[in-house]
């Protein structure tokens, strides 16, 4: 399988941090503790972000239903014009596609976001289709990994990806809690799309003026008693954040040795990997990331610049940061990549990443 495009879409609304972090504290009340507020989103390590809806229009939602009606309509929206970006990048049109995997974990949508993506774009009558929902922040990588499941027995397939997250639907504008106020000044809002093909097909089409990475393989991983570390509580107000502070620590004690045993399954050590795309969790997340890769900050630039430009875009994200990687430091002819992320379970996904030569 060859990844043949990536792309990743952001909303138009694009906001300084601390216009967000005023309008948050502004609608959270006179009991929210303002400098709380302050000191989490400066340490977050965002600048700006992107919002589905103008920041104005939040306060007006009054319940679960307005929010959720809000993504769908946004997200359809996003996701299409990421799919439609990806597939003319490479000369295909939506009737070329034959498995669409979508995934999301902002929202709420039956019939499932690519159900409506395939009438609005023109999906064939006979797509495949298969709705990820509740791996979040690792889906971007997992989604990658079932591509590569499916192509492996459909050489001649074409797939796409296609990965919505609308975070900013999500806060709580009632809810002080620490979790709470760190999403407010982490997570923004974004779409990315990834258009791969079977060996067969990869081999008739033209090479064009980009990177294809080749997928090796990939690898999931469920950590043992780790279901509260990060998710969503589900109320009457919608969706809850489960952020437990424990996560850098669970990826510290196994992400190192997870990588290891991997490459080592394929003949591979870690000095062989020449290139990372990882998700951009947070700042302690992504240094946890570096210890346990042993890597210096430069080995993750991309990771912490895309922090640093558009927040945490939960499963869009690893795929943001991976569309930098092909078009702003394509991979080294031949060299070996490695594509990770992390997300509720507690979990991770490895996917082995090759250039061609």
């Amino acid at each position: 399988m060859r990844l043949l495009s990536v792309r990743g879409v952001l909303p138009d609304h694009r906001h300084p941090q601390a216009e967000i972090t005023r309008v948050f504290a502004d609608a959270m009340g006179p009991g929210v503790n303002r400098a709380l507020v302050d000191r989490f989103h400066r340490n977050a390590g965002v600048e700006t972000r992107h919002t589905a809806l103008p920041l104005d229009r939040y306060g007006q939602l009054r319940d679960f239903g307005e929010s959720n009606d809000a993504f769908i309509e946004a997200a359809v929206g996003l996701g299409s014009r990421a799919v439609v970006e990806a597939l003319k990048a490479v000369d295909l049109a939506p009737s070329d596609v034959d498995l669409l995997v979508s995934t999301t974990v902002t929202g709420l949508a039956v019939p499932s976001l690519d159900a409506r993506v395939a009438g609005r774009i023109g999906l064939r009558e006979d797509v495949v289709r298969i709705p990820i929902v509740g791996l979040g922040c690792v889906a971007g990588a997992a989604g990658i990994a079932r591509l590569h499941d499916h192509l492996v027995g459909h050489p001649d397939a074409v797939a796409v990806l296609m990965s919505v997250e609308l975070c900013s639907l999500t806060l709580q504008r009632d809810d002080p809690s620490v979790p709470n106020l760190v999403a407010s000044g982490l997570f923004g809002d974004g779409a990315a799309a990834v258009v791969a093909a079977g060996s067969r097909r990869a081999a008739q089409l033209p090479d064009g003026n980009t990177v294809r990475p080749e997928v090796l393989a990939s690898r999931s991983r469920l950590y043992p008693d780790s279901e509260r570390t990060m998710g969503w509580d589900i109320g009457a107000g919608g969706l809850k954040i489960v952020l437990d502070s424990s996560v850098p620590d669970v990826v510290r004690t196994h992400l190192g040795g997870d990588v290891r045993r991997f490459l080592t399954d394929h003949g591979l050590r870690q000095a062989d990997v020449g290139w990372y795309v990882a998700h951009p969790g947070g700042p302690k997340v992504l240094e946890a990331l570096q210890d346990a890769l042993g890597v210096d900050p430069d080995a993750l630039a991309l990771t912490w610049d895309s922090l640093r430009r558009i927040g945490n875009l939960s499963s869009a994200s690893v795929l943001h940061v991976l569309a930098d990687t092909l078009a702003l430091r394509p991979p080294r002819p031949g060299s070996y990549g490695l594509l990770l992320a992390m997300g509720p379970g507690f979990c991770s996904e490895l996917v082995l990443l090759r250039a061609p030569s």
